[in-house]
């Protein structure tokens, strides 16, 4: 009976292997923050959030998980690409068709309560010495969000629990984790909680068609480094130090146009952006490739030689 509740018919359950996962990330994760702690070390978030402080908190946030996801590599006889992390395939192709899809969609967001008399453009609030500082450490800062973010809930989370109870139910499960843990952010509300759930369903579903992380990662970063760099405003309640523009939201203006305090991402229309992004993708990458066909061969062992498929079985796998 115990070896029932730790073994299946594939080995140890995917269950129990991201329990431990878990915990080889947590534990020097949290040691690190208690020495940093301990070193008194705070961010002066009076004029927004620096861009090291960023850099540094989700540094540890990435590594700790890698780390994590390597040992558990070994013990799984896989490497990080069957977590959707090939190193093959680093900030090429797929990481630019995503950010530059991030940064068009956050771009059509703002035109769209531009259009609604709700957001105003206004000036440069740096000058050139400081657009390029501030436009590289941003521009890198965004990049270790997105790794860590991306790695954390679409990775080996997303992997290991797909062999355990299947992809959708997998994936709504994290989304919805990953939308409620942004209710944590000062400024947040239900509606761009909401929203974050749904871009991290569409990053799931980026990854099961691309089959691999970099398009989500690439999306991510440049959505986020647009939102807060570029254009200057909120992103889920939280402003940046050492932004673009001297942007704002027009007072008065309703809440379901421009966001209130979560930024864009609390608007109305940015479910009509994610509906047109998960369009999008489904153009872009028409196949399956998350699962690897292979794992399903796998658990679906072939027929018998001379038998002849027919009906459903004989149909390639789709969503």
């Amino acid at each position: 009976m115990l070896e029932k509740v730790f073994r299946g018919p594939g080995g140890v359950r995917s269950g129990w292997r991201l329990l431990l996962f878990l915990v080889l990330a947590a534990i020097p994760f949290f040691v690190v923050q208690a020495l940093l702690k301990a070193a008194h070390f705070r961010p002066g978030t009076a004029q927004g959030i620096p861009a090291s402080f960023i850099l540094l908190g989700d540094g540890i946030l990435f590594l700790c998980p890698l780390l994590a996801a390597w040992i558990m590599a070994c013990f799984e006889h896989k490497s990080l690409r069957d977590y959707g992390l090939p190193v093959r395939g680093a900030f090429g192709r797929k990481f630019w068709a995503g950010a530059g899809l991030g940064l068009a969609a956050l771009s059509v967001l703002l035109v769209g309560i531009r259009l609604g008399h709700g957001f105003y453009f206004g000036s440069l609030a740096l000058d050139a010495k400081g657009i390029l500082y501030f436009g590289v450490m941003w521009a890198l800062a965004f990049l270790v969000v997105a790794l860590a973010e991306e790695f954390l809930f679409r990775g080996y989370a997303l992997a290991t629990l797909t062999e355990g109870v299947g992809f959708w139910p997998a994936a709504i499960a994290l989304s919805a984790l990953f939308g409620a843990i942004h209710l944590s952010n000062h400024g947040e509300n239900p509606t761009g909680a909401i929203a974050a759930g749904l871009v991290g369903l569409l990053f799931c579903f980026s990854f099961r068609r691309s089959g691999s992380l970099w398009f989500a990662i690439g999306l991510h970063a440049a959505w986020d480094f647009s939102e807060s760099f570029i254009y200057s405003v909120a992103d889920s309640g939280v402003l940046v130090r050492g932004h673009l523009l001297h942007s704002h939201f027009q007072a008065g203006a309703p809440v379901w146009l421009t966001g209130g305090s979560v930024g864009p991402e609390g608007s109305l229309l940015v479910f009509v952006v994610l509906a047109a992004l998960f369009v999008v993708v489904d153009r872009m990458y028409p196949e399956v490739r998350f699962p690897a066909r292979r794992a399903g061969v796998e658990l679906n062992p072939p027929p018998e030689a001379g038998a002849v498929l027919s009906g459903p079985e004989a149909a390639p796998g789709g969503d």
